[in-house]
């Protein structure tokens, strides 16, 4: 996991990105870490599910260590697309993690293996189908809204997985230690009895806005340096 998200946090980079007039992509809500604390960060290796582990296999072919495996089974709740087995050749590969747009199954022995692994949650039952392979399934994954290339990198951890284009990951990440450091600092504030609403001088902020109604919080927060929210 690159250094830089270590001591971050999915909503930092969600923020930083809003700040930074990135484009905010987000797994859609219930995509999770089958063990709960399990974070990734790392280059999307994209790949597209059609019934078969094979496809896997492929990607894992000259794949680079770090990356994170990003599975587009079109979010379907009706079969699980990977297990122990494709989690262990992840691993050997040298990959970070995987997020899955499905299910997975063999949870314990997930579990065990440690390999952090996002998605909607656990299916006993695997695929029976085997769909027509598209053009594009080791180019491209879809992941909810999103399509995800090589071109991204993956955040994710409690509060969910974001795609961050690798050409901007840098400045975001920098933006979000920033707004970090601000954050924590006004919570030590808060413990030491100065509450956010003095911090934020949040009478001044009330004032403006009822002499100029368009007058918003944000700007109120940036204007006094806050970093409450984005």
């Amino acid at each position: 996991m690159p250094k830089t998200f270590t001591d971050l946090s999915t909503p930092l980079v969600a923020d930083a990105c809003v700040r930074l007039g990135v484009p905010l992509r987000a797994a859609p809500p219930g995509i999770a870490a089958v063990v709960p604390g399990h974070r990734i960060a790392g280059r999307a290796l994209p790949v597209r599910h059609y019934g078969s582990v094979d496809i896997f296999l492929e990607a894992f072919t000259g794949a680079e260590a770090g990356g994170i495996l990003v599975i587009d089974n079109g979010g379907r709740l009706d079969e699980a697309c990977v297990g122990d087995l494709a989690v262990l050749e992840a691993e050997a590969a040298g990959l970070a993690g995987l997020a899955v747009w499905g299910l997975h199954r063999d949870t314990p022995e997930l579990a065990q293996i440690g390999l952090p692994v996002f998605s909607y949650g656990r299916y006993a039952p695997g695929p029976v189908r085997l769909d027509d392979r598209e053009p594009h399934a080791l180019v491209t994954a879809r992941f909810g809204p999103h399509l995800v290339t090589a071109d991204d990198v993956v955040f994710g951890d409690d509060d969910g997985v974001l795609f961050v284009a690798a050409a901007h990951s840098e400045d975001v990440l920098a933006m979000a230690h920033t707004i970090w450091r601000t954050e924590r600092e006004q919570a030590r504030k808060i413990r030491a009895g100065e509450t956010l609403r003095r911090q934020t001088a949040f009478d001044d902020y009330l004032a403006r806005r009822t002499a100029d109604p368009l007058y918003t919080f944000r700007q109120h927060l940036r204007r006094v340096g806050g970093a409450v929210e984005e």
